[in-house]
């Protein structure tokens, strides 16, 4: 089991003041319709996927208001211990961090010549000869797909080109394959019954049989709310690929 340590400057976000220490924090997400559309017009039109996550998104957006932090503990500068550090990027903790993220990925890509969709703005498409690129961005997770791949000598190098699992956004996972697309959550599902130590329970029938009756549970133990809605939240994410539930 590889087991790594990860150390990381983090700033008390809840110390900042509206107005002085920021103005907007609000950044576009992929709405998961619009991930599923993505889905199915790549495979409709037979696009390899792919997907990867931007290690440290959050350290790269560049911030236009004055912010100051307390220098780290243990890295205090023995000749100025009484002075702060003033940002110029953005840290993790800071309430406009995602957002200036999204904003200098978005300049990239607008000056790479890419087109921001005009409903969906986590969308980006560039056109070149023919071919499509397409771009859709979950905050620090990006998953694209292009129409050149398909132009491939033979089978098995087509078939190379599109095998293999993807993991991105909610524990979705995208297999694709000669036979087509497919979109599934076991991980996730087994992540949900292992975390409500619930892997054990005996499988039933969904729907639920709508004769079965259900009673209060007088003498039962009161149920606790905080798990209880962590289950429901997990069964909402769940409903991405099955939508029985």
């Amino acid at each position: 089991m590889d087991v790594r340590n990860k150390a990381r400057l983090v700033v008390q976000g809840f110390c900042q003041m509206e107005e002085i220490d920021y103005e907007e924090i609000f950044a576009p997400i992929a709405r998961l319709e619009a991930i599923r559309i993505l889905l199915a017009f790549a495979a409709s039109k037979g696009f390899k996927l792919q997907q990867m996550d931007v290690k440290s998104a959050f350290l790269k957006g560049f911030i236009e208001e004055e912010v100051y932090v307390r220098q780290p503990p243990g890295f205090e500068s023995a000749k100025f211990p009484d002075r702060v550090c003033k940002l110029r990027k953005a840290l993790y903790g800071l309430k406009q961090a995602p957002r200036t993220w999204h904003a200098r990925l978005k300049s990239f890509l607008l000056k790479s010549g890419f087109v921001m969709g005009s409903v969906d703005k986590t969308l980006f498409l560039l056109s070149h000869r023919g071919d499509t690129l397409i771009v859709q961005i979950y905050v620090d997770d990006i998953i694209f797909g292009g129409s050149s791949h398909v132009l491939v000598s033979n089978e098995q190098e087509f078939e190379m080109s599109l095998m293999g699992e993807l993991q991105f956004f909610l524990g979705l996972q995208i297999k694709q394959g000669l036979e087509g697309t497919f979109v599934h959550q076991a991980k996730y599902t087994r992540d949900i019954l292992k975390k409500f130590n619930i892997g054990d329970s005996k499988p039933m029938t969904i729907p639920m049989s709508t004769n079965t009756a259900l009673d209060a549970d007088e003498d039962g133990e009161a149920v606790d709310q905080k798990e209880f809605r962590g289950m429901i939240g997990s069964l909402l994410y769940l409903t991405a690929t099955r939508p029985d539930i």
